[in-house]
């Protein structure tokens, strides 16, 4: 265990996030809280829906939550840059709390391909004198959706927007066929095998670093190209 106090995950509960964070224990870096930002229905720096199960998946791994609000308006923004900025001021903020509270040594980020997000993250850091750990960054997709299943995530897919995402991909657990087939469709339509591009977005209810399955009841909702979960219950299990 090293001598460093108050690493910091940054945590929407999805797979990108959960891996990171995983990885992070496994590397013994000691995180004292998870952060999660609910974002607008648009962001551009944060994964949108169901993050307010994270709170759920927080007490199962047995790590303190700390949530805020973006509060970023989106209606008419045209400037992603602008937008960006704007979304990434709030966790910088609470960063900013945090490091009052119980001081900030690093933080821990689940990119894969996305400059928009790490550049702005890593410049964040700089600002604050932190570290930072981002064990997906530049890691090969296929690679990495692999090594979540062979350790025992179970991945559901919440959100879709793509070609070849039809409604029936809501609610599918990211196991080896349903992997197979994103390969397919990437060769296929040049989706992103892990959704780096928004093509789908996904919920971690389970894994090797909880100690209960997130349980969920939901509804779908599909407007004819693009559909998302409508979770209407949720628990911890046994």
């Amino acid at each position: 265990m090293t001598d460093e106090r108050g690493w910091i995950a940054l945590f929407s509960g999805g797979k990108d996030s959960s891996w990171a964070l995983y990885r992070a224990l496994e590397a013994r870096l000691p995180i004292s809280r998870l952060l999660t930002v609910h974002p607008p229905e648009d962001s551009y720096m944060y994964h949108v829906p169901a993050t307010d199960l994270a709170r759920l998946a927080a007490e199962s791994i047995g790590i303190e939550l700390v949530e805020v609000e973006s509060g970023v308006e989106t209606t008419n923004v045209t400037d992603s840059g602008a937008q960006g900025d704007a979304e990434l001021a709030v966790l910088e903020r609470a960063l900013l709390d945090l490091d009052d509270e119980i001081g900030v040594d690093g933080i821990v980020a689940g990119a894969v391909e996305s400059e928009f997000q790490t550049s702005r993250i890593e410049a964040m850091a700089a600002r604050l004198g932190v570290k930072t750990y981002s064990p997906l960054w530049g890691r090969d997709p296929r690679s990495l959706a692999d090594a979540m299943i062979e350790a025992g995530f179970e991945i559901r897919i919440v959100q879709v927007a793509a070609a070849g995402l039809d409604e029936s991909w809501l609610g599918r657990t990211l196991d080896r066929k349903t992997l197979d087939e994103l390969i397919a469709l990437n060769e296929r339509y040049g989706v992103h095998v892990l959704g780096e591009g928004g093509e789908f977005e996904t919920l971690v209810t389970d894994g090797p670093h909880m100690d209960r399955r997130i349980g969920i009841e939901y509804e779908t909702e599909w407007d004819g190209t693009r559909g998302r979960l409508k979770i209407t219950d949720s628990w911890l299990g046994e």
